[in-house]
């Protein structure tokens, strides 16, 4: 069984960008790297549809520090939920408990 390949991002890239360049024909740029034209012509597809993201910011991009604390965060706010209604709940049984004692 042949054992697969693994390509680093930017070895990825630069085939793709060379591929992009148009300086040589892919089939030749597949020859030079042992590359199917098939698996170039992915790479170049998986950039192309993901090139907008190069161009956003930093501050557009949510960090996974952010990430983990909005999950924290949302965790809190449910647990205050339900501590909230526990208590609006207690509350409406003691008020109509002193309706029933008066």
């Amino acid at each position: 069984m042949a054992k697969r390949r693994k390509f680093t991002p930017k070895f990825k890239a630069e085939v793709v960008l060379e591929a992009l360049r148009g300086e040589t024909s892919q089939a030749e740029l597949c020859r030079r790297h042992n590359l199917s034209e098939n698996q170039v012509s992915t790479w170049k597809r998986q950039l192309l549809e993901n090139a907008e993201t190069f161009f956003e910011s930093e501050t557009d991009k949510p960090s996974s520090e952010s990430a983990e604390r909005i999950a924290q965060l949302e965790q809190l706010v449910g647990r205050l939920t339900l501590a909230l209604e526990s208590e609006v709940l207690s509350f409406k049984i003691q008020k109509k408990a002193l309706t029933f004692l008066d």
